[in-house]
């Protein structure tokens, strides 16, 4: 009996770096996978800590790219911004925020606690319909390019085991234990329903 595809939720805070890195490497490893953020805004990184470039999730990385370009091409080109935005929309055309989506996955990771907590309680406010279960897995990733890539390789080899089992509902807690032994990371996890 064929298996069918996972479908996969990588959700980051701006769906910028962590969940587009992840989303980049498990498209191209065949999964049907989707990502967003769960901001109310999106931020990237300014000329200071206390000056973020801020935009709204309907801002194309496309448009990002060109006013981070005018504003200090140098700055944004030696931080890696621009690259990272470069990468963002050959993926696709915009962020998307988490909230908006009303589509069904079966496993939704998220990059931090904040965000998994969020997460969690959108869809437990959502009116369920189908009782079709979604797990939703935490795997901590501080936002850094080398530590997204890191993190996201690690999310690419947790859905490739969880792709292979033959039960999903009865070995995913074995599956993260095992993940969490090799990781050294602490792995949330809970499920929710549609």
């Amino acid at each position: 009996m064929p298996v069918l595809p996972l479908r996969v939720a990588v959700v980051c805070s701006s769906n910028q770096n962590r969940s587009m890195e992840a989303h980049s490497i498990l498209s191209k490893r065949g999964f049907s996978v989707r990502s967003f953020g769960t901001g109310t805004h999106v931020k990237l990184p300014g000329p200071a800590p206390d000056k973020p470039n801020v935009y709204d999730f309907r801002t194309t990385y496309d448009q990002m790219y060109n006013d981070l370009i005018k504003k200090d091409k140098e700055l944004y080109t030696q931080n890696g911004i621009l690259h990272m935005l470069d990468r963002n929309k050959r993926i696709k055309p915009r962020p998307e925020r988490f909230q908006n989506c009303k589509d069904l996955f079966d496993l939704i990771l998220t990059c931090e606690e904040r965000v998994y907590d969020q997460v969690v309680e959108d869809l437990n406010s959502r009116e369920q319909e189908t009782f079709q279960p979604v797990h939703v897995v935490n795997v901590d990733i501080q936002d850094n390019h080398e530590e997204a890539t890191l993190g996201a390789f690690l999310i690419c080899e947790l859905c490739q085991c969880i792709q292979h089992t033959e039960d999903m509902e009865n070995e995913i807690d074995e599956l993260l234990q095992e993940f969490e032994e090799k990781s050294g990371r602490t792995f949330l996890h809970t499920v929710c329903f549609y």
